[in-house]
Order: C-alpha cells, then structure tokens, then sequence
C-alpha cells in the first residue's frame, strides 16, 4: 500500500471515530476530534509522544491567533444584545427600507449583526422583529425567518471576526483585511441571491403551513429594549470599529505607507479590544450595574466555541504531520493540478465534514487545515481556497447540527420545516460561495 493510501485509509477511519463519538455515543465534538487525531497520529506511525505533541501544538497555534478574538466578539455581541443595541439597529433597518425592501432590510440587519454577534444569538435577537415584519407586511413567517437565516448564517460562515474566516486568514497565512472585504463582497452577493431565490420558491408554494410549521412561537415573554438604549448610530460603533481598525492594515498595504501605529490598531485582538471597550461605552446607561454580570456570561458561553476551533487545530496538525499535505500536492501535480480542483477539493471535503459532523466550525477548520499545502500549488490568492472550504462547511445544515434546532423551535417550526428553512438556506450561501470561488479560478492562470 502506497504512502497516501495508508494515510487516506486512516484518515477515513479517524473521521468514522469522530463520526461515532458524536453521533451514537453522544460525546461532545472536542473529545471526538481528540479520539480521532490520536488514531490518524498512531496510525500514521507518527508514535504516542509526537501524536500528543501535535494535538496540543495545533491547538494552541490556532488559538494564539485567534482566542482572544473571538472572546472579545462575544462580549461585544452580549452588550448589544442586552442593552437593546442590536434590536435598535434591526428595526431602524427595516423601518427605514420601507414596505417594498422590508424583507431585505431585515436581511441586511441580520447580516450586520451575524459580524460580531454567533447566529444563534443573532437569530434569537431577531426572531421577535422577524414576526412583527411579518404581520406588518401581511407575509407569512418563512419570508422573515428565512431572510434572517441565510443573512445571519452567511455573515457568521464568511465575515470575520467569527471564528471559522478568522482562522482562514492564520491557516492560510494572508491578510485578515483581505478575508474582510473580499468574505463580506461574498456574502452580501450570495445572501442576496439567496433570498431573492428563496422567495420566489415560497411563492411558488414551496412552504406547506401544515406539514412544516407546528404554529407561531410565543413571544410575549421577549424581553423590551431597555431604557436608555444606544440610538442607532452608537450601537452601530462597536460593529463598525473593528472592521475599520482591520482594514487601515489593507489599505495602507496597498499604498505602501508603513506605521507602527495602524499596524497595532489593525492587530485583530487590538481592533477588537477597541470595538468591545465602544461597546462597553454605548451600553453603560442602559446596563447600569449589569454588564460585569452579562460579560460574564459571555466569556462563560464563548468556551465550547474555542474549544472546538482548537480541537479541529489539532486534528489538522496531526494530519499535517503525517505529510498528507505534501503527499496529496504530489499526486495532484502528477495529475496536472489546476485551480478549479483545487476550489472544489477543499469544497467537496468540507461538505462531507458538514453533513457527517454537524458542526460548520469543525468542517471549515480541519478542511482549511488540509488544504492550506495547496495554496501554493497554485497562483489562485488563497482566500478563495478558504473561502471554499467555507461554503462547504455551511453546505447542509441538519439535525445533528445545534443551529438547525435554534432556528426550528424558535420559529415554531416541524423538522420538516426546519430542513425547508435552515438547511436549505445554508445550502444557498453554499452554492453562491462556491460560483465565485470557480469564476475567479477560471480567470487565474
């Protein structure tokens, strides 16, 4: 058996390992992601001492770059959440869009907010607004659920600083501006895509209120916007911050101005710092007493969000150890490797990763892993092989994944439904993704 059908065979087998410590015997991802780098390092020969080595190498690389990132985004999303901040800028959206683009307003909001704030936070924020859009508009629920389903699951895949595009810009070594504007151009085209697609096909018939809705959820209990909320223009400060922060980097490249100063404000963990201290800021009057509690609370629930990025570090280093990498490069240039492969390798494995595991963070980083030896088989700028591997990873959301029930139950949805809604909206973001992503290998030579 030659070297890279021992490796494939392992691999194939460590992935089933994963496979089976989630699924049939219910263990959280980290631990399956641990089970199965220690059976592709042992398999591989790589011995019991580097195998170890490697799992805690790769996590603790992964996160280094992008750790303190993603704790500092989920403070920030928690202080908008709760000081009504977000709900302000949702409904100022909509308002302002008038009847007419109200669905796409709505959209566009979701898409905001998905930037800083984890889908499913994002989703719960909107879900009141998305049924009193939908009773203002005399629309049924789908239309709202759905525009904020594909925009908030399209900004979280695509736009840094959620984890999965922050580590695209670490793994494949360029810089995080780029995977800022080019992620956001991306995902603004395939939400509205999406939802224009999505729409047509609810008028169409494509939704059975029947079979797919188990009836409106209750949203009496939701809690109001507190007094003294930020205006529209403050909450929007901590989002827009950061992102300006990261691309004085790529514009200063661009013009070659070299500045110690925008190179510290465009430090990822630096421009995040800022837009969490801004949040912080516009959140004191309506928080007052509370945020120490509510930063709490998100630092509490950013854990198992790190935990399993560092754990799919780790899988990825173990296989980068046992030279997968390289070896695959060397059959795809005996093959005449070209872009278009490339973009739909990474593509096609992060899929498989998305629909076997559930989880869009494991399929995107351990797929960004893998590839990341190819970028340089090729002049194809890498965002492009990163962004690939994202599209896979929110390929085909379904119920293994934690997302699919947030977005079912909220919405008061049946399973069936759920899969009319969520699954098929991460499949739009998917396949708009992926279109680019093969436009631009075509142009490269």
């Amino acid at each position: 058996m030659s070297d890279i059908a021992k490796i494939i065979l392992w691999l194939i087998i460590a992935i089933l390992v994963i496979l089976a410590s989630i699924i049939k015997l219910k263990l959280n991802p980290v631990i399956g992601l641990i089970f199965g780098s220690l059976i592709m390092g042992i398999g591989c020969n790589l011995g019991l001492v580097e195998t170890v080595s490697n799992i805690g190498t790769g996590f603790g690389n992964l996160l280094a770059g992008i750790g303190l990132p993603i704790g500092l985004g989920v403070i920030l999303g928690k202080l908008l959440e709760e000081s009504g901040g977000a709900r302000i800028i949702a409904e100022t959206l909509v308002k302002k869009a008038g009847e007419k683009y109200a669905l796409y307003a709505l959209g566009f909001a979701a898409f905001l907010l998905a930037i800083p704030v984890f889908f499913d936070i994002t989703f719960i924020i909107l879900v009141p607004l998305a049924i009193e859009v939908s009773k203002t508009l005399k629309k049924p629920l789908p239309y709202t659920i759905g525009a904020i389903t594909i925009c908030a699951a399209g900004a979280h895949t695509l736009v840094p600083p959620t984890p999965n595009p922050l580590a695209a810009a670490s793994i494949f070594h360029f810089d995080l501006g780029i995977m800022l504007g080019v992620g956001a151009a991306v995902c603004l085209f395939a939400c509205m895509g999406g939802m224009f697609i999505y729409f047509k096909m609810l008028d169409k018939g494509f939704w059975n209120k029947e079979a797919d809705e188990t009836g409106l959820v209750d949203v009496a209990d939701q809690k109001p916007v507190p007094e003294n909320a930020p205006s529209f223009a403050l909450a929007l400060l901590p989002l827009l911050l950061p992102v300006i922060c990261i691309l004085l980097s790529t514009i200063s490249t661009a013009l070659g101005v070299e500045s110690k100063a925008i190179s510290f404000i465009s430090d990822k963990t630096i421009a995040m710092l800022l837009g969490t201290l801004a949040a912080y800021l516009v959140s004191r009057r309506a928080l007052i007493g509370k945020m120490e509690e509510f930063a709490n609370q998100a630092v509490a629930s950013s854990g198992i969000v790190l935990l399993i990025t560092g754990a799919g570090g780790s899988f990825g280093a173990v296989i980068s150890a046992t030279g997968f990498a390289d070896k695959l490069a060397e059959t795809f240039q005996s093959v005449g490797s070209s872009p278009i492969m490339i973009v739909l390798v990474a593509f096609g494995l992060a899929v498989v990763f998305r629909i076997a595991l559930g989880s869009g963070t494991v399929a995107s980083i351990t797929t960004m892993n893998i590839m990341a030896g190819f970028a340089g088989l090729t002049s194809l700028h890498p965002v492009f092989i990163a962004l690939a591997c994202l599209a896979g990873g929110i390929s085909i959301g379904h119920v293994n994944d934690s997302g699919f029930w947030v977005v079912t139950n909220m919405s008061g949805y049946t399973v069936k439904g759920g899969l009319k809604s969520y699954t098929i909206g991460g499949a739009f973001i998917a396949l708009f993704t992926i279109i680019v992503c093969i436009i631009a290998a075509l142009f490269t030579h």
